[in-house]
């Protein structure tokens, strides 16, 4: 497996920086990648090297994560328009959009509103369902070190989660180390995709794959057949996983979209 070329350029949208990477090739057909909480566009970096070059991975930090800058709006109108104005920019009238967790809730929304720029759809382990209505399912983040001299202080101070969080750490420019995102901007987003979102599953007829993992703390194999059973064209693919599929499965994610994929026109 050849890693393509990736090349990181931003997006100024009203004064804000949205990074974003684009694994090319440039003549691929284009795939639009939406990470989910405590990640960041280049966790797509795998699957970018096993699509190539038939497809092109289009890989954003979304707003708040990675290089991507600080943003005041964590609404899924909000995560649309900066997917809508990143394919403006790309001239891609269209695009196969994929999603893991917070990033699936963006990409059907996404389908649901701009039918016309959404070719297929791929969710990977998003629920449709968040009835809690306590605290952020992520508040615990709220706890984790921010900052430390070194990497591996930061890394103790996330304790069980370092390993989820270790691939995306920053180095600061006086040499300490830095969380990619603010704690409390992940817990603002995660209130956001709260509630019912079953008539937005619901509102677009592209091709979907909905892929779940057995085991995964959102969303339950009996919702995600139910999913699959009631959105048309939408096929479901249950690997043997948690909800952090593209680090627990990556092969059996690649295998997965690889064969959906091979299934459109």
């Amino acid at each position: 497996m050849e890693t393509p070329q990736e090349h990181r350029s931003r997006l100024l949208l009203d004064g804000r920086s949205l990074s974003y990477l684009d694994f090319g090739p440039a003549d691929g057909k284009p795939l639009l990648a939406l990470h989910g909480h405590f990640s960041e566009g280049h966790g797509f970096a795998g699957l970018a090297a096993e699509l190539a070059p038939e497809w092109r991975v289009i890989a954003p930090d979304q707003g708040g994560h990675g290089e991507s800058d600080r943003t005041a709006d964590f609404s899924r109108e909000a995560y649309v328009a900066d997917a809508i104005a990143l394919l403006d920019h790309l001239g891609l009238p269209s695009a196969v959009v994929l999603g893991h967790s917070m990033g699936g809730k963006n990409a059907y929304h996404l389908a649901a509103r701009h039918p016309e720029r959404v070719r297929a759809l791929i969710n990977v382990d998003d629920p449709v369902v968040i009835t809690d209505t306590g605290p952020s399912g992520v508040a615990f983040c709220l706890d984790w070190p921010r900052q430390a001299s070194t990497r591996e202080a930061l890394l103790d101070g996330l304790g069980p989660a370092a390993s989820l969080i270790a691939p995306w750490l920053r180095q600061r420019g006086d040499g300490g180390w830095r969380l990619p995102f603010v704690p409390e901007d992940v817990v603002a987003s995660d209130l956001g995709v709260r509630g019912d979102h079953w008539p937005v599953w619901l509102g677009s007829d592209c091709p979907a794959l909905l892929v779940h993992g057995r085991t995964s703390s959102l969303l339950t194999p009996e919702l995600a057949r139910e999913m699959a059973a009631r959105r048309p064209h939408t096929r479901r693919v249950e690997l043997d996983a948690g909800h952090f599929i593209p680090t627990e499965d990556p092969e059996g994610l690649v295998r997965a979209v690889r064969e959906f994929l091979g299934t459109l026109r």
